[in-house]
């Protein structure tokens, strides 16, 4: 019996700084930095500065001065991977995560 299995992966790079980004508008195209002491996510225009996931606080806003540093919204980052875990759901019937 032959099946066709397809894998996606799906890695939400800058996860957590695209939730803030899709929040707030304001902070859509401007650095963002998730977390004070540590980096816990970077958005993309952050990123083109340099700063990277668990990069220290200070090093970051050293790299990139203007960047908007918010405090981490765990149950907003919870609930939006919840709504992504939900489309692959709907789309195939085995979703490991």
């Amino acid at each position: 019996m032959r099946t066709d299995a397809s894998i996606l992966h799906a890695d939400l790079d800058a996860f957590y700084a695209s939730v803030e980004q899709r929040d707030d508008p304001r902070l859509r195209g401007r650095p963002v930095i998730v977390g004070a002491g540590v980096v816990l996510a970077a958005s993309y225009e952050a990123k083109a500065y340099g700063i990277r996931t668990a990069m220290g606080g200070g090093q970051a806003r050293r790299l990139c001065p203007q960047a908007v540093v918010v405090p981490p919204r765990m149950s907003a980052y919870s609930e939006a991977s919840k709504a992504v875990f939900q489309v692959f759901e709907d789309t195939t019937p085995r979703v490991e995560g």
